[in-house]
């Protein structure tokens, strides 16, 4: 890269120049007022971003907690297939670009890059902020319905990031199918509540369907082990808390977890975690709890009737020695066992 601040430095710094001259009351207004919208209680035919201070404001406060969730869903995408980084990237329903950031977060380069949104002044301020990155200057910013009638162009990565709650169950296939039918590699984020865990799961059943491998977070490509209503896969990522976020929200904290559920899939070749932490790791006097989810015990088995993938309890004591030591540092999300050094 050509900056020596980390991307996520150089957002929040250009997020943090957004609100200069914006009236904090008026900011935070706009920010409840999106929020509701975000929870689904206002009316789906109002305007999300009616003009530049409702971007602006909104960009402060959602764009940190999309590019950590974001990020966290490349990072392990780019851990199942070391080698390959894209060549060219569209973000669909992108918004003010936080999945951008978040891919040259992941792979630092310059890349052609399209980002699609309904929202004119949420594109514009994208364009804006993206000014402040030099690998995402030439960005097209690009104004499109996000729906049954989306087709795209071929590309090597499709973000679809925190959209697909926004549209009906027709406009939700169809933007999964067309981003198949365009990409090499797709990943779909959304909120990590029950609600959004299961668009993921409708989103990666698609692209299984079209021929697409799964590299996270699932360490295999068959059904998910958990049954519909009884649990929700998600994760958590770490975002630092801005001015605006503690008025907002009325915290004195310098940090919140977002938590969001993800699908990476790809069509080339991956080589996708052992198992995964699905959640917090307990940790109590001489051992760590992990709750795994992994294949089923036999490769040759995955998928067959009888021998589900599954969820499994794993109990890490101190005479497994270094790997007791590696699941005291293990995280919410991490591929298990650890690689071996």
């Amino acid at each position: 890269m050509n900056e020596l601040a980390p991307p996520s430095e150089t957002l929040r710094t250009a997020l943090d120049a957004l609100l200069d001259g914006l009236p904090p009351k008026q900011a935070a207004a706009a920010v409840e007022r999106l929020i509701e919208n975000y929870r689904g209680t206002t009316p789906t035919d109002a305007p999300i971003l009616r003009n530049e201070a409702d971007a602006a404001a909104y960009a402060a406060y959602r764009m940190p907690a999309t590019f950590e969730a974001v990020h966290s869903a490349l990072t392990a995408l780019a851990d199942a297939v070391p080698e390959w980084a894209p060549g060219s990237h569209t973000d669909v329903g992108g918004g003010t670009g936080a999945a951008t950031w978040a891919v040259t977060a992941t792979w630092p380069a310059s890349r052609p890059v399209t980002v699609l949104d309904w929202a004119e002044p949420a594109l514009a301020l994208g364009r804006r902020i993206a000014a402040a990155h030099p690998d995402l200057r030439d960005t097209r910013w690009q104004r499109a319905r996000i729906g049954t009638a989306l087709t795209l162009d071929a590309t090597d990565l499709v973000t679809v990031s925190y959209v697909l709650g926004e549209l009906t169950t027709a406009d939700r296939t169809a933007v999964v199918d067309a981003a198949a039918a365009a990409a090499q590699a797709v990943v779909v984020v959304e909120p990590g509540t029950p609600d959004g865990y299961a668009r993921v799961i409708e989103a990666r059943d698609r692209l299984v369907q079209a021929g697409f491998r799964i590299a996270a977070p699932c360490p295999h490509s068959a059904a998910c082990p958990i049954v519909p209503g009884t649990d929700w896969c998600h994760f958590s990522a770490r975002v630092s808390r801005s001015s605006l976020h503690r008025q907002v929200k009325g915290g004195s904290l310098a940090y919140e977890d977002e938590k969001f559920a993800y699908v990476a899939a790809a069509r080339f070749p991956v080589a996708p975690a052992a198992s995964r932490v699905v959640r917090r790791p307990q940790i109590r006097k001489g051992q760590v709890l992990l709750d795994l989810c992994e294949p089923a015990e036999r490769p040759e088995d995955s998928g067959r009737p009888g021998e589900p993938e599954r969820l499994r309890r794993s109990t890490v004591t101190k005479r497994h020695g270094d790997l007791y030591k590696a699941a005291r540092d293990a995280a919410w999300g991490d591929s298990w066992p650890p690689e071996a050094p």
